[in-house]
């Protein structure tokens, strides 16, 4: 699945939720059964600066194409980055870098976080962007 695809199948998950609080039930219901990281992972090299809770990402590539995995010690953190992983999950590193994650604030999330998740969030992205553009160029100089 393109990442094109994965945002508009994202985004189909999500709409049916109209109001807010139900949207946000359904994000911490899916964290709930999602796999975290083991404790070897949640390590501070691998920290998500700014958020109010910890926030862990683990970045990979394999087979040509990224591999995101993250937990977080907030059930509502932890939903909303395993959607942002989903979304770049499996896409090569130049799709990772090129795109952005624009379809939270379509389907009504971003709007509804304080600022200190917002700031979290945004940093999440970037780093997984960041991952994406130096994989990219250190694939490229080879």
């Amino acid at each position: 699945m393109t990442l094109a695809e994965k945002r508009t199948a994202l985004i189909q998950e999500l709409a049916p939720f109209e109001d807010p609080h139900e949207r946000f039930q359904y994000i911490i219901d899916r964290a709930k059964g999602a796999e975290g990281l083991p404790p070897e992972l949640r390590i501070e090299q691998l920290l998500i600066e700014g958020c109010t809770s910890n926030l862990w990402l683990y970045p990979t590539v394999r087979d040509g194409v990224c591999r995101f995995r993250c937990d977080a010690d907030s059930l509502i953190t932890k939903g909303i980055a395993t959607l942002v992983c989903e979304l770049y999950d499996g896409a090569t590193p130049s799709e990772v870098a090129a795109t952005d994650a624009e379809f939270l604030a379509e389907v009504g999330i971003t709007q509804h976080l304080s600022p200190n998740r917002r700031t979290g969030l945004a940093n999440l992205v970037s780093k997984i962007r960041a991952f994406g553009r130096h994989t990219h160029d250190a694939s490229s100089s080879q």
